[in-house]
C-alpha cells in the first residue's frame, strides 16, 4: 500500500524513504497520531492530509475537492484513502432529548493498547458520522465533460446553459420560424400592374383561401397553391366605396366580407362573386335619427362573421361604434333586410353644449369569437371582445346585445407609454389527453388581450344553472384572469399558434413566442426585415389624449401607435405576414428540425443534450411540438434519442487511430462521454450505455475517460447496476491509479448483487477500503459481525511488538478499528452504512439483534464482581463478553457514545411485534438472542464488566455518566439498586481530571433527579471537594440553608459571578419565609464576604443591598475604601442615591431620605470624576439633605460654581452666593476679555475661537443660573414686599431696596458689565476705528471668530435679563397694586446711578444704555415685517373676494323664461344696439366726472403732506363742490335700470333689460314684475332697491 502510494506520488522508479517511521512520532512502542477537534486535517500515514471533519453547527464540513483526471496522464493525484479519511466521526448535533451541551472534551488517551482515535470528551453529545455521508452534501468535482466549455462545432450547451448579461448570447443554428415568401402572390398583388389595377394590399384574412383587400375596394382571393382564384368588387358599388379597411371569412370558407373606408359593408359568395351576397350601407342620422348603424364615412376597421351564419356579423368603426348585424332571407324580388343593433359607443349628440364633454375613444382591438371542434356554452351567445383606450368589453349579441364582462385598462400600464392594444380568441377544442387537474375532454375557451406592454390571459367557464333560474335561460358564463405578462415594449398584435402556443409582435416588429400555460418567453425573432405593413388608423380620433397631454394625469398617453392586427394573422400554426412588398408565411421549427440543424451542423453532443432535455421536459416542449404528456413524448424521442448517440458514437471514434487524437478531440470525447451517459440515464437505458456506449469507448482506449464521466452519475445514485465486466474494469481504472478512496465511494452507491464478491473483498481488505467492504457485506450478503470481528481482530493485533508491525501498518489498523463506532451507530439506528439512507423495517430489526447478540451475548455468564476468579487470569476474564471487552479495551468513550444513541432507538423497549412473519421465520439463534436484549441488560452487564482494576478511572467515569445520564431519560426501563447508584454518584465526584469535571456535574444533577439520597448532607463533602456548587446549591436551597447557600455562591469564584445576586435576592426575599436568624445568618456571610461581593459588580451589589439589606452600606463602602475603588464607590453611590428613571421604574424624588454621609461622600466623587453631574444632582435635594461646609472646598477646587449656588441659596444665604456668582462672572470676563485681547497674536487660531466661544457659553449658563436665584426670592418677597422711601432730591439709595432687588440689580450690573466691555473690544468706536481701521480691526491682523455673532449672543444675554427682571416685576392687568411695577423702576434706576458712578464720562453711560436697548431693536424690526406680511395676505384675500362678488353668471339659455321672446343672440331684434348706444352716451359724461374727481383726490393727498396754508385752500375748494350721488349698487339694482332707460329698452318693440339669478335662468325685467304683482314692483321702487327672486325655483 505504501509503496504503491509512493510511486503515485513520485513516479514508479521513486523508492521509499526509509526513515518514515520518524514521521509518526518519537514513540516507537505506541503511535501517534494527532486528530484535529475542529474542521481541519489529520495527518495520514504517508504523510497525506485526510479530510476527516468534526461536523458541528458552527463549523461546517470541508472536504477536498476531486479534480479532473486527464485519461493519458500517468500521474493522478490520489485522494484521501479510506484509512485515512474514514474515520469515526463523532457529530455535534444535541442529542434528541436536548441534553446540554457539556465541557470541551479531552484529546485521545492512551488505552492498555494504544490511543483511542476519537475524541473521547463529549461523548454524550454528538453523533458518529461516516466519511462518505459526510460527503453528501458537499460539493464534488465532476467529469471534465461536464465542466469545461466547448466550442460551437462540438456542442451547444450555451443554448441550454443561461449566460450572464455581460455575454452575447449564441444565436442557435436553426431559425425560430421558417418565413416562406408567397412569390406568386406577390407578383400577383404587389408588382406595378397589380398596383394599378388592383390598388394596394392593405388587410388580409386567412382561411382555407387567402384574402387580400386592396386600397382600391377590391378584394382578391388565392387558393394555397397561389392560384387567383376571384377578383371581387369591379364592377359593383364596392368599388366606390373607398379602401378596403378590413376583411373577413366565413367559418364554412364560403363567405368573405369587406369593410370599406365609407362605412358600406359588403359580403360575397365566392361561388357568385360577380355581385353582393349582403350590403350594409352607413347610416345618415340626420335623416334617420332613430336608425342605427355606421355614420357615413366611418372607416370600419373591424369586421367578423358569428358563427356558422353568413348573414350576421360584427363591426367596429373608427369613431368608436359597433354594431351586430342580422340579416333576413330574402324571397323572390323582396331583397334581405338588415338589423343593425348598437353594441358599443354613443352617437354624437345634436347639443354638445348641454352634456359634459367625453374623452374620444376606440376600437383598437376587436375580434368575435370562433368556433372550435367542441361544444362550449359560449357558442350560441355570438360573444365579441373589443378593446377601447379604457376598457375591455366582451358582449354577447344573441338573443339580445348584453355585456357579458368589462374590466379596466390595468394599473401596469407604464404612465405616458404608447398606446397599444391586440386581442385574439382561442376556442374550445377537444383533447387527446383529458386534463389532469380538471379531468375535462376539452379546452376551455380563452381570450389573450393586451394594453401597452402588459398582456393577459381570460379564460371562460359555464357556471352550472342554480335551480330557482331554472336550465331555459341564457348560459351563465364566468370570466377569470389567468395569468399576466408584461413585455419590454408595447405590443401591436397577437395570435394563438396553437391552444398552448402564442405569438406577439412588439412595436418594434419584434416576434416573441410564449407558453400559455407559464407565459414564458421561449423564442424570439426580429422582423424588421419583413417590413411589416402599418397604418396610422387611430391618432387622428384619439389626439386629444395626445396633444392635450396631462404630465399629472398617468392614464394619458404620450403616442398612439400605427395599427398592426390587419397586417398579422394565423391559421393552423402557421403565420402570415403582410408586408409593403410581399406576403409571406412562417411556421415554427419543431422539436425534429432543431435536432436536425444540430446534426447537420456537427454539434452533436448539442443535439443529444437538447434531445435529452426534451425528453426528461426541462426544456421547451409545446412550442417545438411535442405533447405535454410524458409517455407520448418520450415514444416519440426516445428512438430519435439512441439513433443520434449511435451517430455520434460513429462520428467522433470513426475518423481517429488509435493514440493519436489531440487535447481538442480529447475534449470533444469527455463531452461526448458526458452526453452520452446523462441521455441513456434520462432515458433508462441502462443496457444500451453499457453494451454500446461503453463498447465503443474501450474500442477505441477510451474507457478511462467513460469511467471519470460515469462516476457522478454513479455518486449521485443515477446508475446503481454496472455489469459484472464492466464493473472489473471500472474497479481496475481505479485501482491502477491508487484512487482508493474514490473506489470506496463509488463502491458504496453501486448495488453489490451484480459484484464479484470474492474480488471486492479481497481488494477492499488489501487497500483498507473497509467502508466498502462492510456496504457489501451488508446489502449482498445480510452479513453484519463478520467483518465487524475482523476490525476488532486489528484490536488484539496491537498488542504484537513493533518489530512486526511497522508504524504504518499500526496507524492502518488503529483508523479501520475506529470505523467499528460509525458503523455501530448507524446500523443500530436503522440507517445503511455509510450512505445514511433509512433501512427496511424488518431488515434492520434482525441486523440489530445480531450486533447486539454480538456484543451482549445471552450464552455469556457475568461473573459475580469480587470474584477471584476474575482476577486471577486475564484468559478467564476474557472468556465472558468477549467482543465487548474487545471494544471496551480499545475505546471505551466512544463505544458508550455509541450505546448512548441506540438507547433512543425503540428497538430496547423490549417488543418487536412490527416484525413480519417473513422476518421471523429467518430468525438464526444469534438474532434471537439479540431481540432480547434491552438496556436494563446491557447497563447491567456494562458495570459488572467495566470494573478496576482492569479499566481504571479514564473508563470507568464514562460509564458512570452514561449510566446517570440514561437513568432520566428512561426511567421505566432501567431499574437499579440504591447501592450501585450511590457507587455511581461517589464515582462521579471522583474524576480522573479537571477536563471531564463540568460533564460529571451535569451528570450528577441527571442523576440526583431520579435519586434521592438518605442522607443528603453526607454528600456535602464529597461535593464540596469535587466542586460540583450547581449540586450543592440544589441540595441547600432543598434543605432551606440559605447562608450555606449564598457561601456557596462565594466559594464558587468567578466562575459564575452574577449567580451571588440572584441567591441572596432568594434567600432574603419576600417570598421566602426566612426566620430572622436565618436572615442574620445570611447578611454576616454576606459581611464577611463584602468585598467579593461588591467588587464582582459594584451597581448589582448596590441594587441588592439597598433592596434586601441597607444596613450593609457602610460596609460595603468600606470595604471599596479598602481598596481604594473610588470607581466603584462612585458607582455604588450612584446606583442608591441617583438611579435613572429606567433602572428604578420611579422617579428620583421618591427615593427615600439619604444618609447625609452618604450624599457628601457622592457629591465629593462627582466634583473628582463627573463635574457635569453636580449641578443635575444638587438640584434634586431636599434643604438638609448635606451640609454645605463638607462639600463646598470639593465644589470651590472642581470648579462646579453653579452648584455652590444653589446650595448656598438653599441654606437662606441669597446674598452670598449672588456675591459668588457676580464674582465668577467677573472672573470669565477677564478670562473671555484676556483671549479677545491676545486672539489676533495666537498662533492656534482654531482653539482660541473654540475657548473664546466655550468662555461665552459659560457666561450665560451663569446668568441664567442668576436669573433662577433672583426669579426664586423674587417669589418668595412678593407678599413682604416694603415701601421704598424717597429723599427730596429725588435719588434712590442701594440701601433702600429690598434684597430682591438687590439681587436683580447685581445681576444687571454684572451681565451689562460683561457685554459692554467684551462689545467695546469687538467693536471699538469711532474713534479706535481711525486708529486701527475701518472694519474695529487692528491692521495687518484678522479676527479668528466671528464677532458680530459673538456680539449678538451677549446683547440677547442682556436682553434675556432684562426680559426676566420684567416678567418678574409686572403684576396682572386688574390688579390693583402698582408696587412690582414701581420695583421695577427702582432697580433700573438704580442701576443707572451705579453707571453713571462708575462711568467717566457721558460717553460711556451712553454706550451702557445702548448695550441695554439695542437688544430690542431686531425684535421690533421683526414684528414690523410680521404686520406687513399680514396686510400683505389681508390685501390679497379682500381684492379675491371683491373679484369673486363681481363675477356674474352665465344664463342658460338665450330666451326669457317668463315670454318665451329671444333675449340676446341671433335674431333679438336692432333695439338693442341702439339702446346700447344711447347708455354708452349717458355713462361717457359720468366717467369724465369720476377721472376727474379722481385727479382732484390726488392732488389733495399730495398738498396735505406740505404746509398748513394749503390744506386750508384746498378745505375751501372741497367745500364749494355739490355733492354727488353715490353709485352703488346691489347685485340686484345693477340687473334693474332706471325709468329713462326702462323707456327706451322698451319703445322700440323691445321688452327692456334682463335680470339672471344664480339659478343662471334669464327673465326681462318688465316679466318678472308682472309675475310678482304690480303692487309689490311699485313698492319695491319708492322704498327700496329692486330684490327679485327666481319664480321658477322658488315654485319648485
Amino acid at each position: 500500500m505504501s509503496a504503491a502510494r509512493n510511486e503515485a506520488d513520485t513516479g514508479p522508479d521513486h523508492e521509499t524513504n526509509d526513515d518514515s517511521d520518524l514521521e509518526y512520532g518519537r514513540e516507537q512502542d505506541v503511535p501517534e497520531i494527532s486528530f484535529t477537534t475542529e474542521a481541519g486535517t489529520v495527518p495520514g500515514n504517508d504523510g497525506e492530509t485526510s479530510n476527516a471533519v468534526l461536523l458541528n453547527a458552527e463549523s461546517p464540513p470541508q472536504h477536498q475537492s476531486y479534480q479532473p483526471v486527464h485519461p493519458t496522464s500517468p500521474d493522478i493525484a490520489e485522494q484521501p484513502s479510506s484509512a485515512d479519511g474514514s474515520l469515526s466521526i463523532p457529530d455535534d448535533t444535541p442529542s434528541l432529548q436536548n441534553s446540554i451541551t457539556s465541557s470541551a472534551g479531552r484529546h485521545s488517551r492512551l488505552s492498555p493498547y494504544a490511543r483511542s482515535p476519537t475524541p473521547s470528551l463529549r461523548p454524550f453529545d454528538r453523533r458518529f458520522q461516516a466519511r462518505i455521508s459526510s460527503q453528501q452534501s458537499s460539493p464534488r468535482a465532476v467529469s471534465p465533460a461536464f465542466l469545461q466549455p466547448h466550442s460551437r462545432q462540438t456542442s451547444v450547451n450555451s443554448l441550454l446553459v443561461p449566460k450572464s448579461e455581460e455575454a452575447e448570447p449564441d444565436q442557435p443554428p436553426w431559425e425560430v420560424v421558417r418565413w416562406t415568401k408567397l412569390r406568386k402572390i406577390s407578383g400577383h398583388a404587389f408588382s406595378e400592374i397589380g398596383k394599378r389595377n388592383f390598388g394596394r394590399p392593405v388587410c388580409i384574412a386567412i382561411s382555407t383561401s387567402i384574402a387580400l383587400g386592396t386600397s382600391k375596394g377590391i378584394i382578391l382571393v388565392f387558393d394555397y397553391n397561389q392560384n387567383l382564384k376571384s377578383i371581387i368588387g369591379p364592377g359593383t358599388k364596392a368599388v366606390e366605396s373607398g379602401a378596403v379597411t378590413s376583411i373577413t371569412i366565413a367559418a364554412d370558407h364560403s363567405t368573405v366580407a369587406g369593410g370599406h373606408a365609407t362605412g358600406h359593408i359588403f359580403t360575397w359568395d365566392l361561388a357568385k362573386p360577380a355581385k353582393p351576397f349582403l350590403h350594409i350601407p352607413p347610416v345618415d342620422r340626420r335623416r334617420l335619427p332613430e336608425a342605427d348603424g355606421h355614420a357615413i364615412d366611418a372607416a370600419i376597421l373591424h369586421l367578423g362573421f358569428l358563427g356558422m351564419r353568413h348573414t350576421a356579423l360584427v363591426s367596429a368603426d373608427d369613431k368608436g361604434m359597433a354594431f351586430s348585424h342580422l340579416a333576413t332571407r330574402g324571397m323572390g324580388t323582396v331583397g334581405r333586410s338588415v338589423k343593425t343593433t348598437r353594441i358599443l359607443g354613443r352617437y354624437p349628440e345634436v347639443t354638445p353644449s348641454l352634456i359634459r364633454q367625453r374623452k374620444p375613444s376606440s376600437v383598437l382591438a376587436f375580434s368575435p369569437l370562433p368556433l372550435g371542434n367542441a361544444e362550449h356554452a359560449s357558442d350560441t351567445m355570438g360573444l365579441v371582445a373589443m378593446l377601447t383606450p379604457y376598457l375591455l368589453v366582451i358582449v354577447s349579441t344573441t338573443p339580445i346585445a348584453q355585456t357579458q364582462f368589462k374590466t379596466p385598462r390595468p394599473k401596469e400600464v407604464a404612465a405616458h407609454s404608447a398606446m397599444t392594444a391586440a386581442l385574439a380568441w382561442f376556442p374550445s377544442v377537444k383533447l387527446k389527453v383529458p386534463n389532469a387537474a380538471t379531468s375535462e375532454s376539452s379546452s376551455r375557451v380563452k381570450l389573450v388581450y393586451c394594453w401597452s406592454n402588459v398582456l393577459m390571459v381570460l379564460e371562460v367557464t359555464e357556471v352550472e344553472p342554480s335551480a330557482s333560474s331554472g336550465a331555459e335561460g341564457p348560459p351563465n358564463l364566468h370570466f377569470r384572469s389567468r395569468s399576466r405578462w408584461k413585455s419590454q415594449e408595447g405590443i401591436v398584435a397577437v395570435q394563438w399558434l396553437s391552444r398552448s402556443v402564442l405569438a406577439v409582435l412588439t412595436i418594434t416588429q419584434q416576434l416573441v413566442i410564449l407558453e400559455d400555460s407559464s407565459l414564458r418567453e421561449t423564442n424570439s425573432s426580429d422582423l424588421i426585415q419583413k417590413h411589416i405593413y402599418h397604418a396610422d388608423l387611430f391618432s387622428q380620433q384619439l389626439n386629444m389624449l395626445v396633444e392635450q397631454l396631462d404630465e399629472d394625469d398617468a392614464s394619458m398617453h404620450g403616442v398612439v401607435a400605427d395599427a398592426f392586427y390587419m397586417s398579422f394573422r394565423a391559421y393552423k400554426g402557421r403565420l402570415f405576414l403582410l408586408g409593403f412588398n410581399e406576403l409571406s408565411f412562417g411556421t415554427l421549427s419543431n422539436w425534429a428540425d432543431r435536432l436536425l440543424a444540430l446534426m447537420e451542423e456537427g454539434s452533436h453532443i448539442g443535439a443529444i443534450e437538447l434531445a435529452t432535455s426534451y425528453y426528461t421536459g426541462e426544456a421547451d416542449k409545446v412550442s417545438v411540438g411535442l405533447p405535454d404528456d410524458d409517455t407520448s413524448r418520450h415514444r416519440l424521442v426516445r428512438d430519435k434519442l439512441v439513433e443520434m448517440i449511435s451517430a455520434s458514437l460513429q462520428f467522433t471514434f470513426g475518423g481517429d487511430e488509435k493514440g493519436s487524437r489531440d487535447t481538442a478531440s480529447i475534449t470533444q470525447i469527455q463531452e461526448l462521454a458526458g452526453a452520452c451517459i446523462t441521455a441513456c440515464v434520462g432515458i433508462q437505458e441502462m443496457d444500451f450505455l453499457f453494451d454500446d456506449v461503453y463498447t465503443a469507448f474501450s474500442d477505441n482506449d477510451a474507457q478511462d475517460v467513460f469511467f471519470e464521466t460515469l462516476e457522478p452519475a454513479v455518486l449521485d445514485d443515477h446508475v446503481r447496476i454496472i455489469p459484472p465486466t464492466v464493473l472489473k474494469d471500472f474497479v481496475r481504472h481505479y485501482t491502477d491509479r491508487d484512487l482508493h478512496s474514490r473506489l470506496e465511494e463509488l463502491l458504496c452507491h453501486l448495488d453489490p448483487r451484480t459484484m464479484d464478491l470474492d474480488q471486492i473483498t479481497g481488494l477492499c481488505k488489501r487497500n483498507y477500503l473497509y467502508d466498502a467492504l462492510l456496504y457489501v457485506w451488508n446489502q449482498a450478503l445480510d452479513d453484519y459481525t463478520t467483518i465487524l470481528s475482523d476490525l476488532l481482530g486489528f484490536v488484539e493485533n496491537q498488542e504484537a511488538p513493533q518489530a512486526q508491525t511497522g508504524p504504518m501498518e499500526t496507524a492502518q489498523n488503529i483508523s479501520s478499528s475506529s470505523k467499528i463506532f460509525p458503523y455501530m451507530s448507524y446500523i443500530l439506528t436503522s440507517r445503511i452504512y455509510p450512505i445514511g439512507q433509512e433501512m427496511e423495517e424488518d431488515k434492520a430489526t434482525l441486523a440489530k439483534a445480531e450486533i447486539y447478540n454480538f456484543f451482549f451475548p445471552c450464552s455469556s455468564s457475568v461473573v459475580p464482581n469480587g470474584d477471584s476468579r476474575m482476577q486471577s487470569s486475564k484468559r478467564q476474564a476474557d472468556a465472558s463478553f468477549p467482543n465487548l471487552r474487545k471494544v471496551l479495551d480499545f475505546d471505551a468513550p466512544s463505544f458508550l457514545s455509541t450505546l448512548n444513541e441506540a438507547f433512543e432507538d425503540p428497538f430496547l423497549n423490549g417488543s418487536h411485534d412490527n416484525l413480519s412473519k417473513d422476518g421471523a421465520s429467518r430468525l438464526t439463534e444469534a438474532q434471537r438472542s439479540g431481540l432480547s436484549v434491552n438496556r436494563q441488560s446491557i447497563v447491567s452487564i456494562l458495570l459488572e464488566v467495566m470494573v478496576p482494576p482492569r479499566y481504571e478511572a479514564e473508563d470507568t467515569i464514562y460509564l458512570n455518566m452514561f449510566v446517570a445520564r440514561s437513568l432520566p431519560k428512561f426511567p421505566q426501563f432501567i431499574l437499579l439498586s440504591g447501592h450501585k447508584l450511590h457507587r455511581i454518584l461517589t464515582g462521579l465526584c471522583k474524576y480522573p481530571s479537571e477536563d471531564v469535571a463540568e460533564d460529571c456535574q451535569l451528570s450528577v444533577e441527571y442523576l440526583l433527579s431520579v435519586y434521592q439520597p438518605p442522607d443528603p448532607q453526607s454528600l456535602v463533602p464529597l461535593l464540596s471537594e469535587a466542586g460540583f456548587y450547581r449540586v450543592l446549591r440544589s441540595i441547600y436551597r432543598s434543605e432551606k440553608e440559605y447562608a450555606k447557600l449564598v457561601q456557596t455562591c462565594f466559594e464558587e469564584g468567578p466562575a459564575n459571578e452574577d449567580i451571588v445576586f440572584d441567591c441572596v435576592a432568594e434567600s432574603l426575599g419576600a417570598r421566602t419565609a426566612v426566620s430572622e436568624t436565618q436572615a442574620d445568618e445570611v447578611r454576616n456571610v454576606i459581611e464577611r464576604n463584602a468585598a467579593q461581593f461588591v467588587h464582582r459588580d459594584a451597581k448589582a451589589a448596590a441594587a441588592t443591598i439597598e433592596q434586601f439589606a441597607p444596613t450593609l452600606h457602610e460596609a460595603m463602602l468600606k470595604a471599596l475604601d479598602d481598596a481604594s475603588d473610588d470607581d466603584g464607590q462612585l458607582q455604588y453611590l450612584q446606583t442608591i442615591l441617583d438611579p435613572s428613571e429606567e433602572a428604578t421604574g420611579r422617579p428620583r424624588s421618591s427615593i427615600k431620605s439619604p444618609n447625609k454621609a452618604f450624599v457628601e461622600l457622592y457629591v465629593r466623587l462627582l466634583c473628582e470624576h463627573d463635574p457635569h453631574h453636580v449641578n443635575g444632582y444638587v438640584e434634586g435635594l431636599k434643604p438638609g439633605d448635606l451640609r454645605l461646609e463638607e462639600v463646598l472646598p470639593a465644589l470651590e477646587n472642581s470648579g462646579v460654581v453653579d452648584a455652590a449656588v444653589i446650595l448656598t441659596a438653599r441654606e437662606g444665604r441669597v446674598r452670598e452666593a449672588m456675591s459668588r456668582l457676580t464674582r465668577h462672572l467677573e472672573t470669565l470676563e477677564a478670562a473671555l476679555l484676556g483671549l479677545l485681547d491676545a486672539a489676533a497674536d495666537s498662533p492656534d487660531v482654531a482653539n482660541t475661537a473654540e475657548a473664546t466661544q466655550d468662555l461665552v457659553a459659560s457666561i450665560q449658563k451663569f446668568s441664567r443660573v442668576g436669573l433662577w436665584l433672583c426669579q426664586g426670592q423674587t417669589r418668595s418677597a412678593q407678599q413682604q414686599r416694603s415701601q421704598m422711601r424717597r429723599n427730596r432730591r429725588g435719588r434712590v439709595d442701594v440701601e433702600e431696596l429690598s434684597l430682591s432687588e438687590l439681587l436683580w440689580l447685581d445681576l444687571i450690573d454684572a451681565v451689562v458689565q460683561v457685554a459692554k466691555h467684551a462689545t467695546d473690544v469687538l467693536q471699538p468706536d469711532s474713534s479706535s476705528n481711525k486708529a486701527h481701521g475701518d472694519d474695529g480691526v487692528t491692521e495687518g491682523h484678522e479676527q479668528p471668530f466671528d464677532t458680530s455673532k459673538m456680539t449678538a449672543q451677549l446683547r440677547s444675554l442682556v436682553q434675556e435679563t432684562f426680559t426676566a427682571l420684567l416678567s418678574a416685576t409686572s403684576v396682572p392687568r386688574g390688579d390693583e397694586s402698582l408696587g412690582a411695577n414701581v420695583s421695577f423702576l427702582r432697580i433700573l434706576r438704580a442701576f443707572l446711578r451705579r453707571a453713571s458712578a462708575s462711568s467717566p464720562s457721558l460717553s460711556n453711560l451712553r454706550s451702557v444704555l445702548s448695550t441695554i436697548f439695542s437688544a430690542y431693536s431686531y425684535e421690533e424690526r421683526l414684528l414690523d415685517l410680521a404686520n406687513r406680511l399680514l396686510d400683505k395676505d389681508l390685501f390679497v384675500h379682500v381684492s379675491e373676494a371683491a373679484t369673486l362678488r363681481r363675477r356674474g353668471w352665465r344664463p342658460l339659455g338665450q330666451v326669457c323664461e317668463g315670454c318665451g321672446k329671444r333675449g340676446w343672440g341671433p335674431g333679438t331684434g336692432g333695439y338693442v344696439w341702439e339702446a346700447w348706444q344711447k347708455r354708452k352716451e349717458e355713462e361717457q359724461p359720468r366717467q369724465q366726472g369720476q377721472e376727474y374727481q379722481s385727479a382732484n383726490t390726488t392732488t389733495t393727498e399730495l398738498r396735505r403732506n406740505g404746509k398748513g396754508k394749503a390744506v386750508q385752500e384746498e378745505s375751501q375748494h372741497d367745500s364749494n363742490m355739490a355733492p354727488r350721488k353715490s353709485t352703488r349698487r346691489s347685485e340686484a339694482s345693477k340687473a334693474a335700470p332706471s325709468e329713462e332707460e326702462d323707456e327706451l329698452d322698451g319703445g322700440d318693440g323691445g321688452s327692456g333689460p334682463l335680470v339672471i339669478f344664480s339659478c343662471r335662468h334669464m327673465f326681462h325685467r318688465i316679466c318678472l314684475e308682472q309675475m310678482q304683482g304690480p303692487g309689490r314692483a311699485m313698492e319695491d321702487k319708492a322704498t327700496r332697491p329692486l330684490d327679485f327672486v327666481c319664480p321658477l325655483c322658488v315654485s319648485e
